[in-house]
């Protein structure tokens, strides 16, 4: 005898809540029907290793669709329910990131380094931060950093835009010609991957100015 996995899961659901569900037999409720008990299962368990290894927030429609068994109607169902919960709640914790006192707001934590940390958001398409990350730890005076250490992690993080940042230690807000070729020269790499580079922040202690 098969057992209708999905059927099962919408049972205990119902009768013990939600709360008594795993990850997977959630999957399984939305999933729905249309495979047999063995295939089904699996199909929950490999959705699910997928959004754990990418992340719900940069999930696309592309990865459900490339689940072995979900065919392109179901997966269209399946992400835009995930897209509504992302509209619906993980926006009210994502910051959005849509001026220069924000991205400072948010570079706030190498503003008092002793040495040039090079900073760098990640941004969807609605400029939800996606993450933020330390690029490069450079020296007293100056910071070193190549486009791929900047934009592998971005492609990683299926940024739509990034906005890239350091410190100057010294104090002084002076933008730097280095500071003009390395806007210049994230901003090229990032036209040819389809990144946008919205800007770049230079921060001291208790200010900050775009470089952009």
């Amino acid at each position: 005898m098969v057992v209708d996995h999905a059927e099962s899961s919408r049972g205990k659901l119902i009768r013990m809540g939600a709360g008594a569900l795993s990850d997977v037999e959630l999957l399984q409720v939305l999933i729905g029907g249309g495979c047999n008990g063995s295939s089904f299962r699996q199909i929950a368990k490999s959705l699910n290793a997928v959004i754990q290894r990418v992340g719900l927030e940069c999930l696309t429609v592309e990865d459900v669709r490339g689940v072995r068994g979900i065919g392109p109607a179901k997966a269209t169902v399946l992400f835009a329910m995930i897209e509504f919960f992302r509209r619906k709640l993980m926006k009210q914790t994502a910051p959005v990131i849509d001026s220069v006192e924000r991205a400072a707001e948010q570079l706030s934590y190498i503003r008092e380094k002793k040495q040039e940390y090079f900073a760098m958001l990640t941004l969807d398409g609605a400029r939800r931060l996606i993450k933020s990350r330390t690029i490069t730890v450079g020296t007293l005076m100056s910071s070193l950093v190549h486009p791929r250490e900047v934009f592998a992690p971005a492609i990683e993080d299926r940024a739509a835009s990034i906005i890239i940042g350091h410190n100057h230690p010294s104090g002084m807000l002076d933008i730097s010609e280095q500071d003009r070729e390395v806007t210049k020269r994230i901003k090229m790499a990032g036209e040819l991957l389809g990144i946008t580079l919205d800007d770049h922040i230079i921060v001291t202690s208790d200010s900050y100015v775009s470089a952009y």
